[in-house]
This record gives structure tokens, sequence and C-alpha cells, in this order.
């Protein structure tokens, strides 16, 4: 698993090198101070996963994630604080794998690295939590959609349209695994618990 970090901090940046080299299945690649730079990696290295932080001079992780994604570079995992909710809204909708706390324990990093290599996604739940609440105590109930990107929006409307799984993958064109690990994100983000809920949710909106 071939790995860029990025993080305007060098002891951070540094610190994280020297952990997650330490497995035997990670390869840290290259180390960045900011996200253009990270970009440039990628473009230059095979890279699977970019660590990023959130909070970068240039460019900051979110919009470096968004070119990762955009030129399917690699997949990209942000770095964040418990503090920073408009930013971590602003990830979510860009669609990134997920993203970890800076002061997640040495294990919790190496399962992220691997749940993400692997297709999965790593939300922390009680940020993601307060951020959902906080949506839906400004905007209404359907507000959880906001942290959606376009094409979680685009199975959203068709789970509440009545569309199977392989109806979707058709219209989309999509693989039925893809489809289902969209619905497995859609459901982690807006905290409902399976696609009926989801359609309901959807078509009584903001009530």
């Amino acid at each position: 698993m071939k790995i860029i970090i990025a993080d305007d901090d060098s002891i951070i940046r540094e610190g994280l090198k020297m952990i997650i080299s330490s497995q035997p299945d990670f390869e840290v690649t290259g180390v960045a101070c900011n996200g253009a730079e990270a970009v440039e990696l990628c473009r230059k290295y095979k890279t699977d996963i970019a660590l990023l932080d959130i909070r970068m001079p240039v460019m900051d992780g979110i919009e470096a994630a968004k070119i990762m994604l955009e030129e399917n570079l690699c997949k990209p995992l942000l770095l964040t604080t418990f503090d920073e909710q408009e930013l971590i809204q602003r990830a979510l909708k860009v669609g990134v794998s997920g993203y970890i706390l800076k002061n997640t324990q040495t294990d919790g990093i190496f399962s992220a690295l691997r749940t993400v290599y692997n297709g999965g996604t790593v939300f922390q739940q009680d940020i993601l939590s307060y951020i959902r609440d906080a949506a839906v105590k400004c905007y209404g109930k359907s507000a959880v959609f906001g942290l959606l990107t376009e094409r979680e929006l685009d199975i959203v409307k068709l789970i509440a349209d009545g569309c199977s799984n392989a109806e979707i993958a058709e219209k989309l064109f999509l693989s039925n695994g893809t489809v289902r690990n969209y619905i497995s994100v859609i459901l982690e983000k807006t905290g409902l618990e399976h696609r009926t809920q989801i359609a309901v949710r959807y078509l009584k909106g903001d009530e």
C-alpha cells in the first residue's frame, strides 16, 4: 500500500511517516507540506492513499482531495480535529473516503488506512453525529442530505423512485457492488438505518 502524507506541521508529518512506515504492508512514498505538493506527488508516483491534513497553506486538504478524485489519482483520507465542522461538511460533499481525528490511536490509523485501501469508508461517528444534528437543527430534517455528493444524491432520488440496486446500477452505469457501497456511505452520512428510511426521509423533505 503506497501512501503520501501531507501536513504543514513537520512534527506531525514526520511522526506519521515513522508510525506508518513501521507496518510491513505500508510504504510512505512521499511527504508534502501543502495540498499542491501532495497532488504533484500523486501525479508523479503511484499512490493508493493520500493522508491529508485539512488545514494547509497554498492548497488545503479538501481542494487537494477534490483534484485527486477528479483525476483518479488515489483515495484521499483526511486528518481533522473536532472543531472543523464547516470544513468537514465540505469534505463530505467532495466525496472523500473518510477522515480521522489527529488524536486517533496508532491502531486506529492503521485500521483506517487498510479500510480505505480495501474500498471502505472511515468516518468518526461522534463528529458525523454532531454535524448531522447541527444541520437538522438549522435547516430541517432533510438537511442531512446536504452532506452527500451529487452522485450520492442521484442514488437517493432513484431509491425514492422505488428503483432496485440493479436498476440504479443500470441507470447510472455502475456495478451492483458500487451501488451497494454508495448506499452504505449514504446510510453512514445520514445516520439512517436502511434504504426505506432514505426514501421516506427524502420524500418527506423538510417537515
